[in-house]
């Protein structure tokens, strides 16, 4: 009997892209996590810093698969902890150009290197986990 595997955090996301009113264009940016050596009792929350390390930005339809986006990215700079990940959408029924992205990925690392509210991110690891990211 086969098991049915439902669909992951990023395939969720790219298909509500898909799904919305205007075209979208998914801005991600790549990031590092360095921890602290201290042990805490509690591990499941970690301190330390996060840099960021490169970005990219596709249409759904150019995203195959997070594995797909895992060796792509891979590829440029295996050292990253997680994907912040966030849309921008087109108008009259036309997706944002490439060019029109730029600006936003310099922002979403502005607000990542300044500690700001990231909530308007999905944040995943590369298990294609959750990740919650507080400023301390």
């Amino acid at each position: 009997m086969s098991e049915e595997r439902m669909p992951g955090e990023f395939a969720k996301l790219v298909e509500a892209a898909k799904q919305q009113e205007q075209p979208q264009r998914l801005l991600m940016l790549f990031a590092r996590a360095e921890g602290n050596k201290k042990k805490k009792a509690n591990a499941s929350h970690q301190t330390g810093t996060v840099t960021p390390l490169m970005c990219v930005d596709k249409l759904p339809e150019e995203l195959e698969s997070f594995e797909a986006l895992i060796k792509e990215a891979d590829i440029i700079a295996s050292d990253w902890s997680f994907v912040l990940i966030g849309g921008l959408g087109g108008v009259d029924g036309e997706a944002p150009p490439t060019e029109a992205a730029e600006p936003y990925l310099n922002q979403m690392a502005n607000d990542l290197m300044m500690g700001q509210d990231l909530s308007g991110y999905t944040i995943l690891d590369r298990q294609q986990s959750p990740v919650l990211l507080q400023v301390r």
